[in-house]
């Protein structure tokens, strides 16, 4: 029997042959799966924060807190006219009282319908491109000549604290997916040295045949690879089923706030590259763990 046969021989019995044999396919598995399940959390809020600040940096409110409603209408259209000219507003809508009102009534009952609670009046304000900051401190000023009873809020202000949780979140998210990778390897590393140290007389006998150790080490990241690829392929078909049930959910609420966690087709292909790199990790951890155990043991 040539060195070469005695070699494919031994493969198959250096590590557990067979579809996901032994502990480590499903560990692996179970890896990959929290692991694409916290990428994807953290891209989908990646995307979400990125489009909530697109949309509300060039947004504002304007606000008419006069308690007279004859004199809130009145001021109000005067808002509205001066607005539609001004420097930096792209358009400026007064927002239906009914709807105010409508909003109103979870908190203060019947009293936001009975007309004897002034409800401000509400415009709300699209800014044109460009320094939002800016256009706000115009029409800041603008409206402090027009009465002092008008007040202007940027959008951007109220959900600041929103946007930095959502952020952190995703910070959480990468720092999850690089513990998981490193986990990863760390298993990778306790199966190849188990292997390695229980094949020890079948290794002896290889070097004895005239194999390398770089022909030996290739034996151990084949099977690793293989049950690394077993595993990643079934965590990572258990992830994508669940993201896309848990996009269906977000969907199904109706919330543009928590429609914006999303995915792009670059998100999506992050995602696929994942289990590719979980593979490659596995394979050259694999390699690089019983080349330095065959280089100790000379």
């Amino acid at each position: 029997m040539s060195a070469r046969s005695s070699s494919n021989a031994a493969r198959n019995r250096l590590l557990p042959g067979g579809r996901l044999a032994g502990p480590m396919p499903w560990i692996i598995a179970i890896m990959m799966f929290l692991t694409i399940l916290s990428a994807a959390a953290g891209l989908g809020l990646g995307s979400a924060v990125r489009s909530m600040s697109a949309d509300l940096a060039g947004r504002a409110s304007v606000q008419v807190v006069e308690a007279d409603a004859e004199v809130r209408e009145a001021l109000a259209t005067r808002v509205l006219q001066a607005l539609r000219g001004a420097q930096g507003v792209r358009s400026a809508d007064r927002v239906d009282p009914q709807q105010l009102t409508d909003q109103l009534r979870p908190w203060l009952g019947e009293d936001a319908t009975s007309g004897d609670l002034p409800i401000p009046a509400l415009i709300d304000v699209t800014l044109s491109p460009g320094d939002a900051s800016a256009s706000v401190d115009r029409l800041r000023r603008l409206l402090h000549g027009l009465s002092p009873k008008l007040r202007i809020e940027p959008h951007a202000a109220f959900l600041l604290p929103l946007a930095g949780l959502l952020s952190a979140l995703g910070w959480l998210a990468g720092g999850v997916v690089f513990l998981m990778a490193l986990a990863t390897g760390a298993v990778v590393v306790l199966a190849a040295r188990g292997a390695h140290d229980s094949h020890r007389a079948t290794i002896d006998v290889l070097h004895l045949m005239g194999s390398t150790d770089v022909q030996i080490a290739r034996l151990f990241q084949r099977r690793i690879g293989l049950d690394a690829l077993m595993g990643s392929a079934l965590g990572f078909a258990f992830a994508i089923f669940v993201i896309l049930l848990i996009g269906l959910r977000l969907t199904a609420t109706g919330s543009e706030l928590i429609s914006a966690i999303d995915l792009s087709p670059t998100g999506w292909a992050m995602l696929t590259a994942i289990p590719i790199a979980g593979v490659l990790l596995a394979t050259l951890t694999a390699r690089w763990t019983v080349l330095r155990a065959l280089s100790r043991a000379l």
